[in-house]
This record gives C-alpha cells, structure tokens and sequence, in this order.
C-alpha cells in the first residue's frame, strides 16, 4: 500500500517540479529559495524528492547523452553517409573542453547533486518538526534515496571525467569537484580520485543504512535498498575491488524481488503478435529484471534514446539512421541469441525502409524504437524509460570479479555466464572461462547484453584496451571515420573538464590531459 500511494504522490508532483540546469559549479540549482523558506515540513521533503527524480529525466542524463555518448565514442557503430552528424564529434574523436554535450552531462550532474545538497542540508531540520512515526520512518527512505542518488551522480562523473581506478596510483591522480553542502560555500578544486571514490562509499553506506528491502521491486521509480547494492557492485568492480563487488551483486542476485527476463517466456501481445518478456524491457520499459528505472510518461519525459538510431519521426515514412551498428558486433550473436532479434532489425522484419538516396541495406538498431503504448496513444516515437539497474549488469559484474579474485573462481563466473545466456538464448551451450580468455568472453557477453547503454567507453578505459573500427565498405556508410584507430592511451578516453568549469572565477580546478 505504500508504495501504491507514493506512486499516486509521485505522479501529481513529478511533471510540476523540475530543478532548472545549470552549466558551472557556483550556480546553485534553486538558489532563489530564500533560506527561511527552505524546505521546512514533511510535505516539502517530499516534493522535493520527487524534483530530484525529476532532474534525472533530462536528456542530457540517462535519456541521452551520458547513456549514448560513450557507445558512440567507442567501436559499436557505423555512422551513415548523409547523416544529420549529431553526436559526430564524438563518433570522430573531435571532443573539445568547449563541447555542448560535456558542459552538459558535467552541469546537469552537478544539478542533481545540488538538489541532493539542499535536500540534506535541510532535512534534519525538517525531521525536528515531525512526531507522526510513520512520516520520520518515510524521511529516512527519502534521505537513503538521496544518499544513493548522490552517490550515482558522483560515480558517473568519475567514470567520465577522470583516469580509470587503480589502487596503486588512485591517491595521486585527479579525481571530481566534492560538494556535499548547499548553503555553505565549499573550495572548488578537484579531489584525489581515491577521495572521490571514497564520498561514493559514504554516500552509500549512509544509503544502505536507510533504506528497506521490503521497498524492493521490480520496475520501481525509486532507488531501492536494491539499487544501491547494485550501485555498490559496479563501483566496486570499477575499483578493482573484487571482494565487494562479488559481495554487492550476490546481495541482489540472491534477492527474491528480481528474475532474469526471459526471451522464452511469453511477456504478453501487441497487436495480435506475442512477445516475449525480455522484448516487454525494450517495448514496454517492464519486466522482472529492471531494479530501478526513471519513470516516463507521454506527456512527462526526458530525451529520446532511439531518434539518431532511426530518426522515423523525420517525416514517419522512412528512416534515417545516423549510425548503424558495426559489423563486428552483429557477428557477436549466435543465431539463437533472441537478443539479436529484439536489438536489431532490417526493412524485411520493420516494413520500413532506410529513405536516403543510397538506399542503405543494413540492420538497424530498434532497441530504442520507443515504448509501444507511447507510440500508440500519443504517436511519440524512441522515447524510453532508461534503466540505470538491471539484473544482467549484476551476473556480469559477479562473473568478471570472480576471474579477477585474488583466488578466481571460474566456475562460480562460468554458472553466472550460463545463467544469463540460458535467460536469453534458445540453448544457453557451454562456457569455459580461464585465466587466459576471461576478459574476451566478458567483453562479448558486456556488449552483447548491454549494447548502447553507456558501458563500452568505461570497459575499454578500466581493462585498458584502445580499439581499431573496421570500414565494411558498404554503400551508404560513411568512409570517414570508419577505420579510426584509438591507441589505450589516447588522452579522450577521459572527456575534458568543461573550459567554462575552469574559467570560472574563484575555480581551482585542474584540467585533464584531453584539455590542452
């Protein structure tokens, strides 16, 4: 019941409160909030809350650009001849401080963060008002999730914007901007990278103190107990801290609350035809592995994840893809792999042919289509509810810890692998992990599952491996570009500090190597 009413809570307030972005650390997201009018009472707590959910709908965030941008940088696509060259730069290696789309993901990140500030400075406070126990018991969920998403906010822009971790060196190499108060000016210089990682594991383990696993759901709007162990897990494994990263993914694998989507059972019907539950998580944002998901409605979301990959809307006769997938990654699936068929699809399977000139015959990506009942009440074509969490991230995470170990444990990984091919292939066959092919088998299987949700980028940078893309010599894909070639050491695997972060007056913070 509880979470039936908040969701009725969270529908009314989440369209009427969005926290405006802001591009430079000194411009504080609400500042015009009087401080004797600050959140104040239950009821503010709350709303505000649902605006920090809000902030996380942005296209800039999960809906758009930290999500597409790092698979676009990296070996997965081809981008197509007459493209409108959206995202192009990053497709070419031709990433600037002074780009858009970086002061974007940079600025809206540390908006969240802002609002997670406020919010924590202020609830204290708010909890000396309240005597009913069931309102402090719900201030404390709120205060876990806030924890938690902070805690996210801050691991993406580590992942984007500072050197892969290791150990060894973590304590001497740049990490992030902290700030952790609202009302309170804080220096802004850039932490160690050990110290950034460290504000994660606080802001987490506050989290996991909070928050209940009787608030564990599949398809929930919320962060759960659930996600920040999911959280804790990729982080871990980030670090190179196998140990935790083994025990955070066991916490949610072992939980009863999720269960792999499975392509063998049937998820339900859409116009006339079945379909199965894994294809319910791309055309129905639903389904028993989704740990936490930012809710959308058609008249209340972020960006479109699938218009570059389609661009349908142009004029709703044709398509026009901006990219295609690479080749490499189309031969990744065995012909019983019902991932493929759910991720891909060509003018004989969509009745929708590509509508440039050259005529383009090539599978496209239809993972991002958009969701079904969107398209069919209100014509709003690629817009999905993106999925930060997801069980599959989980058995993946487990699987390449266990390799890793200080005392690997092959078979342990060889059961995870198993599990997940056998929830999405016909016959799951056999997999035989070993200190030598480890990393190619977890590579595949990362890219095979996770295709285009904003890993590939990270997994290159942390095993540190460059890439080489191969030009198929197809008409209508674009020569340039096609076989660029990315040494493991190429600067751009970390992205620039924003020109105008470091620019700003009073800012003390050092630029990455990518920035001269």
């Amino acid at each position: 019941m509880k979470n039936i009413l908040r969701t009725i809570t969270f529908s009314t307030l989440f369209a009427a409160v969005l926290f405006s972005a802001a591009s430079c650390l000194e411009k504080y997201p609400g500042s015009s909030i009087p401080d004797d009018e600050a959140m104040q009472t239950f009821a503010d707590a709350e709303q505000h809350v649902v605006g920090i959910y809000a902030s996380l709908k942005t296209g800039n965030l999960y809906s758009g650009l930290l999500t597409l941008l790092p698979d676009i940088q990296a070996d997965l696509l081809h981008a197509v001849e007459g493209n409108s060259n959206t995202y192009g730069r990053f497709w070419q290696w031709d990433i600037l401080p002074t780009d858009e789309y970086i002061e974007a993901v940079y600025g809206s990140l540390y908006t969240v963060i802002g609002n997670c500030n406020f919010y924590l400075d202020r609830v204290d406070a708010v909890r000396e008002t309240i005597i009913d126990d069931a309102e402090l018991d719900q201030l404390d969920i709120y205060t876990g999730e806030v924890y938690a998403i902070r805690a996210l906010c801050y691991s993406e822009l580590i992942k984007c914007f500072c050197k892969a971790y290791d150990p060894a060196t973590a304590e001497n190499e740049l990490g992030v901007v902290l700030r952790t108060k609202y009302f309170e000016k804080e220096p802004v210089v850039r932490a160690s990278l050990k110290a950034s990682y460290a504000q994660v594991l606080s802001d987490l383990e506050k989290a996991e103190s909070l928050l209940d696993e009787d608030d564990d759901v599949a398809n929930n709007y919320y962060m759960s107990l659930a996600g920040a162990y999911a959280l804790h897990a990729r982080v871990a494994l980030y670090m190179q801290n196998w140990d935790d990263a083994i025990k955070y993914s066991t916490l949610v694998l072992d939980s009863d609350k999720f269960v792999l989507s499975s392509v063998l059972r049937q998820g339900g019907t859409y116009n006339g035809s079945a379909y199965s539950e894994f294809d319910s998580l791309w055309s129905f944002d639903s389904g028993s592995e989704i740990i936490w998901r930012i809710g959308f409605t058609p008249t209340s979301y972020g960006g479109a994840l699938g218009t570059v990959f389609l661009n349908f809307n142009r004029d709703y006769t044709y398509f026009y893809p901006d990219f295609v997938p690479s080749q490499w990654v189309l031969d990744l699936y065995p012909e019983n792999d019902y991932r493929y068929s759910s991720y891909f699809a060509d003018a004989s399977v969509t009745g929708i042919p590509v509508g440039f000139d050259h005529g383009l015959s090539w599978p496209l990506l239809v993972k991002y289509y958009g969701n079904r009942s969107f398209v069919e009440s209100s014509m709003l074509f690629h817009v999905c509810m993106p999925k930060p969490f997801r069980l599959a991230e989980q058995y993946l995470i487990r699987a390449e810890a266990n390799c890793r170990a200080a005392t690997p444990d092959f078979s342990a990984a060889n059961a995870d692998i198993l599990e997940l091919r056998a929830a999405r292939m016909a016959s799951a066959g056999s997999v035989a992990l070993s200190a030598n092919n480890w990393q190619e088998i977890i590579s595949e299987e990362r890219v095979k599952e996770l295709y285009m949700e904003g890993f590939r980028l990270q997994d290159l940078k942390r095993w540190g491996l460059g890439f080489e893309r191969v030009n198929p010599n197809v008409a209508g894909i674009q020569r340039e570009g096609s076989d660029l070639k990315v040494a493991a050491d190429d600067e751009l695997f970390v992205w620039p500090i924003p020109q105008n972060e470091l620019d700003a007056p009073d800012s003390g913070i050092l630029p990455n190597d990518s920035n001269n």
